[in-house]
């Protein structure tokens, strides 16, 4: 029986997802590559680190890098050679929590976003955030600027709390939620990249929302939210 496939960790979610060729990019198959390999790019290529010091950070075996790095060097070999699109998704990963200790304590971005996003959750507890303005659910998840952060017990909202983004935006807004330990997020339009980095950390999203922010709270622990589970944000594809 083969071993199961270690997960891989990753600092953070790519914020673009696909990349087409300028001419007939819409006529060939993509080149799919993982979020594991896209991981081994970025720190290999990108931040400049050796294949040990990538194993460190990804938390697997020198030589499982290299394999890592070398498929995802063919990978993109065909998109340059052939010409053909890029997606960006799947593979064997799990999303850093600031707590990697081959990361560089000094330059961890997570680690000062769990910092300043501290929020403490009791035992039992559902958190639900909602991206406000004014009171109303925000519609471009990518620009939002304030959360709404409700915690949820016995099936009845006990406290509820406005954090602020900080000027924070786009990709930045999923390790947000994630350091302030969001199960839900309820919100209007959101683009591909922020789904897949919101599931990726395990949160689950009703989107498609409009209206009153404690209304769809109360809608959804009703059961009658309405929502579309298939929404994008017009505004971006990666918001």
């Amino acid at each position: 029986m083969p071993r199961p496939t270690k997960c891989r960790m990753i600092c953070r979610f790519p914020q673009t997802l696909e990349f087409i060729p300028a001419k007939d990019g819409d006529d060939k198959e993509p080149v799919i590559l993982t979020v594991d390999e896209y991981e081994a790019i970025r720190l290999i290529d990108r931040e400049g680190l050796s294949q040990e010091q990538c194993s460190q950070r990804m938390q697997v075996a020198r030589t499982t890098a290299q394999k890592i790095y070398d498929s995802a060097q063919k990978k993109l070999a065909d998109v340059l050679v052939d010409g053909r699109p890029l997606k960006i998704e799947g593979g064997e990963y799990r999303l850093c929590n600031g707590m990697n200790q081959f990361c560089g304590l000094d330059g961890c971005y997570r680690q000062e976003i769990q910092q300043a996003f501290q929020m403490p959750k009791g035992s039992g507890i559902t958190r639900i955030a909602v991206p406000c303005d004014n009171g109303l659910i925000f519609q471009h998840f990518g620009r939002t600027e304030q959360f709404i952060i409700y915690d949820i017990e016995d099936g009845k909202v006990i406290t509820s709390e406005e954090v602020s983004t900080n000027g924070h935006g786009h990709g930045i807004l999923a390790e947000i939620l994630h350091a302030l330990q969001t199960d839900i997020l309820i919100c209007g339009g959101i683009g591909g990249g922020a789904k897949a980095a919101l599931t990726s950390a395990g949160i689950q999203i009703y989107g498609g929302v409009t209206g009153n922010a404690d209304a769809a709270v109360a809608a959804f622990l009703a059961g009658t939210l309405v929502y579309d589970p298939d929404v994008q944000c017009i505004h971006s594809e990666n918001q």
